[in-house]
């Protein structure tokens, strides 16, 4: 099935590092000129150096967890936008609640790549169960099909048996929506006894798709393909045929970086995802998801040359209180930090004897003597609470972007 959505997918490693180069700068320009939280923010940086990975893995993150504060402060949209209010095309609104804004941009949300990517072609209708209400999702969705020349039926959520009728009539080919409604709507049909085997392919997302479940649409058949993406954001990866991995769409930056901090980690490690997105009238930079991914190394067998990354494996938000005081992974990484011959930590919580015990697991090679007190005297110093401290070899710890694991039952 390849056949790619533009010559952007197969660009070499020096062709996406040249137009990185230039596009880069060029958005941290109009982010700092146009937005006064960008001004702000970046008063200490000049666009013209900020051309490469690492240049930008300096400039400070924002979370997705500051925006209802900041729009709060600067309403709408916190400062972040680089255009006023009424040259804009919609404005949303996600739980918390934060605003995002659609600008008047076709396919905005770039969803067209993805949708391609899973078979979506000109002329097909598409079945888009995304919510229309407050929400961005079916919009996204729309905007992208809308690119490729596909007609769309707006089902939005619920309402399963008008769902089955709408596709037993007009027999879409294409399916949008989560996995698990589709599987609803599959088992609506089969009741009410309508025929919906119209449907051939699908893009979901917004809740795993397990492997079981895909095999049972396959035996029914259809397609299915996931992508990952944020109501601030769009579109962030996609699957190809290649079923290795998510591609990065084009439109974004990926870092993925130590949980509580900016700091990118090893390729295949474990971390928070960050996402700096090419988009001139809401430049999000270096927004921290809370999602935990790892890079996958190599080209995607599909020929497309973005980065991978290997889907959704979590939540990287592991902020918890013991004895009364939080404690969060940045101030973890602020103790690895202070000493050099450690590699990475974890610090687990368990309750024994109805008492909160910390211990500090350290990666090192290096363990000389005196360096467990020292790391000790750290905890303390750094989350004003005592705490354990255990070296373990380099290798040892998990690889799944814990950094603080919570292992105290709460009855």
């Amino acid at each position: 099935m390849t056949e790619y959505y533009d010559a952007l997918e197969t660009r070499s490693a020096t062709d996406r590092s040249k137009a990185m180069a230039q596009e880069l700068p060029r958005l941290l320009n109009i982010a700092k000129s146009r937005s006064p939280h960008f001004a702000e923010v970046l008063a200490e940086f000049e666009p013209a150096a900020i051309t490469t990975r690492e240049a930008l893995a300096r400039l400070p993150v924002l979370r997705k967890s500051e925006l209802t504060e900041r729009q709060k402060e600067r309403p709408p949209f916190g400062g972040l936008t680089t255009v006023p209010l009424g040259e804009l095309a919609r404005v949303f609104q996600s739980p918390g609640p934060i605003y995002e804004p659609q600008a008047r941009t076709p396919d905005y949300w770039r969803f067209a790549r993805a949708m391609h990517a899973a078979g979506f072609r000109r002329g097909e209708l598409v079945h888009n169960t995304f919510a229309y209400h407050f929400t961005p999702a079916g919009h996204m969705f729309e905007a992208g099909a809308e690119a490729l020349g596909c007609p769309v039926f707006p089902a939005g959520v619920g309402q399963t048996e008008l769902q089955v009728r709408a596709i037993a009539d007009l027999r879409p080919v294409g399916y949008t929506g989560t996995p698990s409604f589709l599987n609803i709507i599959l088992q609506k049909a089969d009741e009410l006894g309508e025929d919906v085997s119209s449907l051939r392919k699908g893009l979901v997302t917004g809740e795993p798709l397990p492997t079981s479940l895909r095999e049972r649409l396959q035996a029914r058949g259809i397609e299915l393909y996931q992508c990952y993406g944020t109501a601030d954001l769009g579109l962030i990866a996609y699957e190809t045929e290649a079923r290795e991995g998510l591609v990065v769409d084009e439109g974004v930056i990926v870092e993925i970086v130590r949980p509580g901090t900016g700091e990118p980690v090893p390729e295949g490690e474990v971390g928070e995802v960050l996402v700096t997105v090419l988009n001139p009238e809401y430049p999000l930079i270096r927004f921290a998801t809370g999602d935990l991914s790892a890079v996958l190394s190599g080209v995607s067998p599909c020929g497309r040359t973005n980065m991978r990354i290997k889907g959704w494996l979590g939540r990287a938000d592991q902020t918890t209180k013991v004895r009364g005081m939080f404690v969060h992974p940045s101030q973890v990484n602020d103790v690895v930090r202070r000493h050099a011959e450690l590699v990475r930590a974890r610090l687990v919580v368990t309750r024994e004897h109805d008492n909160d015990v910390m211990t500090l697991y350290c990666e090192t090679a290096q363990p000389a003597e005196g360096l467990e007190a020292a790391i000790t005297e750290s905890i303390r110093e750094v989350c004003k609470l005592r705490g354990e401290v255990r070296l373990v070899a380099p290798g040892e710890l998990a690889n799944d972007g814990k950094v603080i694991d919570d292992q105290r039952k709460h009855d």
